[in-house]
């Protein structure tokens, strides 16, 4: 008898309603902007629009397809060395930032593309090596490679996608059983990698400075000629690098607990910069409250809970680290994001998963959460 499958409706309905929740609070926080650049109010909604058909047919695709079929060492392979391949493609096109493929009118940004990449690898690896997850010659040293190099390939010009990759091959690495001296191991080269990659580009330096030394009092103490100041503010597009945090914590405080309404919040005219993309939670604060607030993050709690009951009750490793993985990079980058805006972290550039515009997230967020409807299917 063929075994029955039953989709899992609390998660499918709540990854709709957060995709269709993010084309109406997109549509709200970029309609003027898009008119006065663009000529159209609807621009950045068409767009998006047009990417979520590509990211649900992608979800529902993956629903469909066994997970299992990705249990192979031709698969996770593979889709590492195409992440790669398009990071290191990216790198050499795209000579400004490094982030963009442009296909006409269209723009794929590979680090997106990389996190269902990676989840897949980290799930196939961690199932092979499990009896040996502490070995360190035949393990970790080859894992540390692969990983290491994607994660290195991203972080030339994404670091918070690179942190949310980081910290999803470390807790799949964990829950898998490496011990813990291991772990301090690999929590202290993160650490140094981030601090070395942060002071390497001086506008990163510059932004985590500004955000734990706003005035440049402590830095004053050990730089009295001011050096160092100098140096940070000219590697800045604005002198006020706390500017966004700023206009994003009055969005949030104006909004109170039930929000100035829909369409009528006044920090996306112009004052919060990137109010459509990295800043949106900013203005479902405002306009939305608390309550509006609370709903996104509930959403992402869901998601949480969803992922994390699949996690326990799928009976295959696989299937589990498959899980774990996809629930860990589609929450940490909800949380990583909200935090930017909350004023808890210095400013990143990473979009709020389903509710930011940008394709390439929503595509590659989608497919993911398609793999983890897949194994919950399976889950009791």
């Amino acid at each position: 008898m063929a075994l029955r499958l039953k989709t899992d409706w609390i998660l499918f309905f709540t990854v709709l309603v957060m995709v269709s929740f993010g084309m109406v609070i997109l549509y709200s926080a970029s309609s003027i902007m898009a008119d006065l650049r663009y000529g159209s109010a609807w621009h950045f909604v068409v767009r998006q629009a047009a990417w979520a058909v590509v990211a649900v047919v992608a979800m529902m695709t993956l629903k469909r397809t066994p997970y299992r079929k990705f249990q192979n060492s031709a698969v996770a392979f593979t889709a590492v060395a195409i992440a790669l391949l398009l990071l290191g493609v990216v790198y050499l096109v795209d000579t400004a930032h490094h982030r963009w493929l442009r296909l006409g009118p269209m723009s794929l940004q590979p680090s997106e593309l990389a996190k269902p990449a990676l989840v897949i690898f980290l799930a196939f690896f961690v199932t092979w090596r499990a009896r040996a997850i502490n070995n360190p010659r035949y393990t970790l040293v080859p894992a540390s490679l692969a990983v290491g190099l994607v994660i290195l390939a991203v972080v030339v010009a994404d670091l918070g996608t690179a942190v949310v990759l980081g910290a999803t091959a470390t807790v799949v690495f964990f829950v898998a059983g490496l011990e813990l001296r291991y772990c301090a191991l690999v929590a202290a080269v993160a650490s140094v990698g981030v601090m070395l990659f942060v002071v390497a580009q001086p506008y990163r330096l510059a932004r985590v400075v500004k955000f734990f030394d706003p005035d440049f009092k402590i830095v004053s103490k050990f730089d009295p000629e001011g050096r160092i100041k100098s140096r940070l503010e000219q590697s800045l597009a604005t002198r006020d690098t706390n500017y966004q945090l700023e206009q994003s914590k009055i969005a949030v405080g104006a909004g109170g607990p039930l929000g100035l309404g829909l369409m009528n919040g006044k920090q996306k005219l112009l004052y919060l910069p990137e109010a459509h993309t990295d800043f949106i939670y900013a203005v479902a604060g405002e306009e939305l409250g608390l309550v509006g607030s609370v709903g996104l993050l509930a959403g992402f709690f869901i998601i949480f809970w969803r992922g994390l009951r699949t996690t326990m009750l799928v009976e295959d490793d696989f299937g589990r680290y498959l899980a774990l993985g996809v629930t860990v990079v589609v929450v940490v980058q909800g949380l990583v994001n909200m935090g930017v805006v909350l004023g808890m972290m210095p400013t990143k550039g990473i979009p709020l998963p389903m509710i930011s515009a940008g394709g390439s997230s929503l595509l590659s967020t989608l497919a993911s959460l398609g793999i983890l409807m897949n194994v919950s299917e399976h889950a009791g």
